[in-house]
Parts: structure tokens; sequence; C-alpha cells
């Protein structure tokens, strides 16, 4: 296996496209989709702290994740930060698919309103990540295991 060496700037930097995707469909009116790209640019975020760190990630819960980081990286997380963690959980599966309503499709869910507190959420995230990856690795610290829950999804 060849060693690729440590991927963390690529994740962090596809985090930060993944975010300006989110406000450039909020701009668009493409409301579901930019709480779908803020989510991925969370996700992308953190797993950009795991890798790092030396870790591997695994799944989609971003309140996971961040739960599988130890201290030191651990103790800097906040409740609020876990509180954005479980709102944009919330937006990885029903922004996309008619089945996660009763009836109806994303696009006729979503609103302005929840793509800014979507947007919100993936700011204060990506800023968190991106501060924990200026600590050199050896003081950020990562959880034991797989570095998250297993949701049945490939990473």
């Amino acid at each position: 296996m060849t060693d690729m060496g440590n991927r963390a700037p690529d994740w962090l930097r596809q985090a930060r496209a993944d975010l300006e995707h989110a406000r450039t469909s909020l701009a668009h009116g493409d409301f579901d989709w930019s709480c779908f790209a803020a989510q991925q640019a969370a996700e992308k975020a953190i797993k950009a702290v795991f890798y790092h760190l030396h870790g591997d990630p695994w799944g989609h819960s971003l309140l996971a994740l961040l739960e599988g980081l130890v201290d030191p990286a651990r103790a800097s997380v906040t409740p609020e930060l876990l509180d954005s963690a479980r709102a944009l959980d919330k937006q990885y599966i029903p922004t996309r698919y008619p089945n996660g309503f009763a009836q109806g499709a994303p696009i006729d869910y979503y609103t302005k309103p929840d793509a800014e507190e979507s947007i919100g959420h993936a700011e204060s995230i990506l800023s968190f990540c991106e501060a924990t990856i200026r600590q050199p690795a050896s003081d950020a610290g990562i959880g034991e295991g797989d570095g998250g829950a297993h949701n049945g999804e490939a990473s």
C-alpha cells in the first residue's frame, strides 16, 4: 500500500469549497442544497482534523466524529459546537431524498433561514477544525479506534 501522506489539507480545502457551494446555493435559492453542502463542509472539516492527527474517521455523523476526538482536542469542543453538529446531522439525508418526508420533495421544505442557520453551524465547525489543525498533531489528540460511530455507510 502506498503512503499517500497526510491528506488533511485536501480535506480542509474541499470543506472550504463545500461551504462556498452552500453560500452560492443560498444565493440562488437552492436552500435544500445549501443545507446539504453546509453539512458536507462540516463533515470534511472534521475528517481533516482526524487525518491531521493520523486518525481514521468513519461515518457521517458529525456528532459522533466530534465525540471521537480525545483531549486536548475534545476538551475544546463546546456544547454549542455539539449542538451545531446535531443540527447539521439532520441535514444529511432529508435534504436530498423525497422519502425523508411524508409527501413532497426536499425543495418544498427548506427555507432561506434553514440555509442561513446551516451555514452558520458549518462556519463554527470549520473554524474549530482550522484552529485544531494549526496545533501540532501531538497536542490535539484523537480517540482510540475508528474515530466515529458506524452507521453502515462508507466514509
